[in-house]
């Protein structure tokens, strides 16, 4: 069975540029870097003013893992603070998504993103 981790950027925690940014945690990145938790697929959610740093991690985790494939999806609501709007953004995503639990398991890492995405998530 595949695993599949879904996650949100975080703009703050997963941000770093050069070689610097490989002396610290960056939540997102280091999750793909545990020998026991292998991970098939990472459906990274994004807002627009971070498409920059999710390419970024996206490229990092190519490097620390591989077999790891890495897809991003646009998930911008237009107040990141607000309830209605994020859940309604995390909504839509979730019901276009093709999920297949015979052949994947689903985990999702709330480390990231705001507090209220975190909450909706939950």
């Amino acid at each position: 069975m595949k695993r599949v981790i879904f996650g949100l950027l975080g703009t703050t925690l997963d941000t770093g540029r050069g070689p610097n940014r490989w002396d610290r945690w960056r939540p997102t990145v280091s999750l793909c870097q545990h020998d026991d938790l292998a991970i098939n697929r990472m459906e990274l959610m994004y807002p627009r003013q971070g498409t920059t740093l999710a390419k970024q991690v996206a490229e990092d985790i190519a490097q620390v893992s591989p077999g790891t494939e890495v897809r991003l999806h646009l998930v911008d609501p237009r107040d990141p603070w607000d309830f209605e709007e994020v859940y309604t953004a995390l909504h839509d995503f979730a019901s276009t998504y093709a999920f297949d639990d015979r052949d994947e398991e689903y985990l999702v890492h709330i480390t990231t993103g705001t507090h209220v995405a975190q909450i909706c998530l939950f």
